[in-house]
């Protein structure tokens, strides 16, 4: 996966400086007025690419006539300006294929990636051709941002792939460091990928730039002769081995480690988190996903200690007879068990659950959507809808086959969607209603990609609306910050409750919201006794740069300040001793300028 060359600025300065000089005079140029000038000033009767303009922009700012930098000029020429208008920009990141410890019957078996995951996914794509390398996958991404005009300095990292729980602790220690390591280089303007991938070129079977097309792309769901554990660990197994070989000889100082050797320790992982504090690219979230029969105490503290704040979970459905039906090893009491300690621990919770399984309904479907928020021990914060589609590897073609099992009409996808969006309250984020899959994969099922826009729609023709989070956000759109309304939502959590505040507009779209908890259970880590809980805290709107303002956003214009306050008096009105907060790395310091002291795994700050 190369980028193209940077265009020869020599060779095109005289135009590129007459459309910067144009922007710069005017940046809320419309794009057709954008495409005007474009036409005007060719590249040889071509257009310039809005990565050229802005590669030329940075380079050129403050010569030739042009004004010093300016971040609005670069908002005009941003592509793909909704990737980070949610605040902060977004970087995904696959482990390795490995094996799982489920035996869905819906779920794909292509032996190229981890479980669960297709190799023409466009992240599991990225993820093949930089050889699951999770340093060459960050600084690959970061630069894409970089070239398309986005902010790089707050960084989500989303680590997906099977169950994240599932893998050793060593290549845990390794993942998550050398992401952050990834982090460092780019910000500092270091690029260590060549090193990295002449290493993976010659002693890793994840070679960068290929796709292994020439392994067996999938298992066949008909017959199921081999399972993807089986098949996976017989064509990686010399993979495998390396690394596990790797790590005890390391341990035992044998060996010495390269920047491929899946090895670390808590202690390096540590000093990266603490260079992460103010590193000029820091990482403002972490997320890992896992299966509810993988969450223990002992585990919610240990990915706590990643630094992980968020935890993607398959609660897939919350009917035991749906869940034994289609092979997901565990049952809904798991489930629950699962969620409260989560909570216990601060995260927000992040669950995918799916419509139209093996044994379900367009009717139970309906009620068991409704459980999720009906029933404190589920409530999740975020939530991705994954429609089942059958999929030719997945074991759920025996049951198309024998005709036990049916996808849903459009229709009838549509009805139970229609109710979920309707039922779904403002303190949730719907992020997703279908998988990434191309429809090229489906056998049967779904293959709207823009299914949420037709819910919407439909929705739209009745008079009603969706209110969760995503619906409402104000995303770059320009707001008067006076004209904001501040609003609480009370709710009751399996731990004890749980307020939602938000500033909104008066049409209630949300400019930021703080998510607190006020629990009445037991602390799961002594450093949480007699504390509230702050989970989470986002101001919407254009991502602007650490330290920056930007007149008529969201971000940077004291909405989060104001939101840990009035969570500060909450927790004191209730008789809370301390207000804890589960911060991210990168986000340390703004916690520690509004009066938070650093905890072993949390931040605190006294209310007595």
């Amino acid at each position: 996966m190369k980028f193209r060359p940077q265009i020869d600025l020599d060779a095109y300065r005289e135009p590129l400086v007459a459309i910067l000089r144009a922007i710069a005079a005017q940046p809320d140029l419309t794009r057709k007025q954008l495409e005007q000038l474009l036409r005007h000033h060719s590249k040889g009767g071509a257009f310039f690419r809005n990565d050229d303009l802005i590669y030329a922009y940075r380079e050129l700012a403050g010569q030739h006539g042009l004004p010093p930098f300016d971040s609005s000029v670069l908002q005009a020429l941003r592509m793909k300006p909704v990737r980070t208008s949610s605040g902060v920009t977004t970087v995904t990141v696959l482990t390795k294929p490995f094996p799982c410890p489920g035996e869905c019957i819906f779920c794909p078996n292509d032996v190229r990636m981890p479980k669960s995951y297709l190799s023409d996914e466009p992240g599991a794509q990225r993820a093949e051709l930089n050889g699951f390398d999770p340093y060459l996958q960050t600084y690959m991404r970061l630069t894409a941002y970089h070239k398309i005009g986005h902010p790089t300095d707050k960084i989500e990292v989303i680590v997906l792939g099977g169950t994240w729980s599932f893998y050793p602790e060593t290549y845990q220690l390794w993942f998550i460091k050398r992401i952050f390591d990834a982090l460092h280089d780019f910000g500092n303007g270091i690029d260590r990928m060549p090193e990295v991938r002449a290493l993976l070129e010659s002693q890793s079977q994840f070679k960068p730039d290929v796709q292994n097309t020439d392994l067996a792309a999938h298992i066949d769901g008909t017959s199921l002769h081999h399972t993807y554990n089986q098949v996976v660990q017989s064509i990686y197994k010399d993979e495998m081995y390396r690394s596990r070989e790797q790590a005890h000889q390391i341990a035992a100082g044998l060996s010495e480690r390269t920047p491929i050797t899946e090895f670390a320790t808590w202690a390096e992982l540590e000093a990266a988190h603490r260079e992460n504090e103010d590193a000029d690219c820091r990482c403002v979230g972490l997320v890992i996903e896992t299966r509810p029969d993988h969450i223990s105490v002992d585990e919610v503290l240990r990915i706590r200690r990643l630094g992980c704040t968020k935890v993607q979970i398959g609660f897939q459905s919350l009917n035991d007879e749906v869940l034994r039906k289609n092979r997901r090893g565990h049952a809904v009491a798991a489930t629950r068990r699962a969620v409260k300690l989560l909570r216990q621990a601060g995260f927000k919770i992040h669950a995918h659950w799916m419509p139209n399984l093996y044994g379900s309904d367009v009717t139970s479907d309906i009620e068991d959507y409704h459980l999720l928020f009906n029933d404190a021990d589920f409530r999740p914060d975020e939530l991705k809808i994954y429609p089942c589609s059958l999929l030719e590897s997945a074991e759920l073609m025996q049951r198309y086959q024998d005709g036990s099992w049916r996808p849903y009409t459009q229709d009838e996808l549509i009805t139970v969607l229609k109710e979920c969006f309707r039922t779904t309250p403002e303190y949730v984020r719907l992020t997703r209603v279908i998988r990434d899959i191309p429809g090229t994969d489906i056998v049967v099922g779904n293959k709207l990609t823009n299914l949420r826009q037709l819910v919407e729609d439909a929705l739209a023709k009745q008079g009603e609306r969706s209110r969760d989070i995503r619906a409402r956000e104000i995303g770059a759109k320009e707001l008067d910050v006076n004209s904001l309304s501040f609003d609480e939502q009370w709710y009751v959590s399996s731990i004890g409750e749980e307020v939602f505040l938000q500033f909104i507009t008066p049409s209630r779209q949300i400019a930021g919201f703080l998510r607190l908890s006020l629990p009445t259970e037991p602390a799961i880590t002594d450093e949480l006794q007699g504390a509230a809980m702050i989970r989470e805290v986002h101001v919407y709107g254009q991502a602007v740069n650490i330290g920056e303002t930007s007149p008529g956003r969201a971000q940077h214009a004291g909405l989060g300040t104001q939101l840990i306050e009035r969570a500060a008096e909450i927790a004191a009105q209730r008789g809370y001793a301390n207000l804890a907060v589960i911060s991210a790395i990168g986000t340390r310091g703004y916690y520690r300028k509004r009066g938070f002291e650093d905890g072993s795994l949390y931040q605190l700050r006294s209310l007595t």
